[in-house]
């Protein structure tokens, strides 16, 4: 079992910025692929970004790619998502997973979820 916590939605202005942040209770996550999901209202879960266990791999969705940056830090067992240029379409419920074997950005790879953050982007 991994426990995963988020920390950092909140309400901001298009075109402004957040930082969420996600711990895991379990040491063992720093072993594990991380990343991003978000949920809009009345829209199905969505994959946004993954890193590997070391850091060296990242992916985005096309969606965010070049706004949002994903980073980890193992030593907290943590992973980070820095939200920047953000567009109303980017509202929706934030959740960090994990996944403990292999790589996937549907949500059927993830193995574990945090309970969500919402972020409402205001234009």
């Amino acid at each position: 079992q991994v426990h995963l916590v988020e920390s950092g939605g909140g309400l901001v202005q298009a075109g402004g910025s957040l930082r969420l942040s996600c711990a895991a209770a379990e040491s063992s996550a720093s072993s594990n692929v991380m990343g991003w999901f978000r949920q809009a209202p009345g829209k199905e879960r969505e994959f946004v970004a993954i890193i590997s266990w070391s850091g060296g791999t990242t992916y985005y969705a096309d969606s965010v790619k070049g706004r949002f940056t994903i980073s980890r830090d193992n030593a907290k067992n943590s992973v980070y998502l820095q939200m920047n240029e953000l567009k109303a379409e980017d509202t929706g419920v934030y959740y960090c997973i994990t996944i403990l074997a292999g790589w996937g950005t549907e949500p059927e790879d993830v193995d574990y979820w945090g309970q969500g953050t919402q972020v409402i982007v205001s234009s």
